[in-house]
């Protein structure tokens, strides 16, 4: 068993530090807040006083941060640049979903330090975290990638190399922009169908078994009561807020400036989620299948 340090344990990094625990490894966790590392501990971890104090004298250090600026000033740029304690012989293992620019960019300041760095952001939402059965979509070098697999596996159920540093965030904000074009497809549909009389749960079992079936409406049914266990029965509360995807969105433009690539449907899913938020302030924390309120007129 390995001796890894977590920074980050909000909705995703938590329910992932808790499985590399359930796993046997020893892991030293850190977060700004302590009722977080505490539930942690609580679980069998060992609390970590600093961010830094949890990248000491680890095998692996794995981060779950909000934004590309959070893992530069973590690793670079920061007050304790974590690239000034970490060991030659730590890989770190970012799951943040960031920009590819900064990636590589952190990823080419470790290397000048002798120090691994790979981006790994995921997918599967909170439920998947909690199960332990997400993808990791991984930059990295072959022998990183074969390095950290033993670590992933503990955490997911899909590993996936997707090439050097910086693949693995081009991959999620495809795979993002993708999601967020279906679940407004499906929310859509499914507003249409309601509106003209037909049951939301019988609507959504015609499209499961038919041409319209998707991730959003096969596992994650956006309309209230349809489906058990997803955040729209739970008045939208946990799972992949707002705000995340319409950050994951802009990342997709982005990106798409960079490399001349059209995305019309991604443009405008990131517009209508824009709308979403712009509706009421607090839109933004609710999950992204919210957005069925939206088509609903209940904005």
């Amino acid at each position: 068993m390995s001796t890894i340090g977590f920074i980050g344990l909000g909705n995703m990094g938590g329910p992932m530090a808790a499985n590399l625990v359930k796993a046997g490894h020893n892991v030293k966790v850190f977060d700004l807040s302590s009722d977080a590392i505490q539930k942690l501990v609580e679980s069998g971890a060992q609390a970590a006083a600093s961010a830094a104090d949890a990248a000491t004298d680890v095998e692996y250090l794995v981060t779950m941060l909000p934004a590309g600026k959070h893992v530069e000033g973590l690793f670079v740029t920061g007050e304790t640049p974590l690239f000034d304690v970490v060991g030659s012989g730590t890989l770190i293992i970012d799951s943040s979903t960031i920009d590819a620019d900064t990636a590589k960019r952190v990823a080419a300041a470790g290397a000048e330090r002798g120090i691994a760095f790979m981006d790994a952001p995921v997918s599967g939402g909170v439920g998947g975290a909690a199960a332990g059965t997400l993808s990791f979509i991984c930059g990295a070098s072959e022998e990183q990638f074969a390095k950290a697999k033993p670590v992933l596996d503990c955490m997911g159920k899909n590993i996936f190399h997707a090439g050097d540093h910086g693949a693995g965030q081009v991959a999620k904000a495809c795979n993002n922009m993708m999601l967020a074009i279906l679940m407004t497809g499906t929310c859509e549909a499914l507003a249409m169908g309601v509106k003209n009389g037909l049951d939301p749960a019988v609507l959504s079992e015609i499209m499961k078994q038919s041409s319209g079936g998707n991730w959003a409406l096969n596992v994650y049914n956006p309309y209230p009561g349809v489906m058990e266990g997803v955040p729209s029965s739970n008045d939208y509360q946990g799972g992949f807020q707002v705000d995340l995807m319409i950050k994951d969105l802009g990342l997709a433009l982005d990106l798409s400036q960079q490399c001349g690539a059209a995305i019309p449907m991604g443009s405008q899913a990131r517009a209508l989620y824009n709308l979403h938020k712009s509706q009421k302030d607090s839109n933004g924390t609710l999950d992204f299948g919210s957005v069925l309120r939206l088509y609903q007129g209940d904005e």
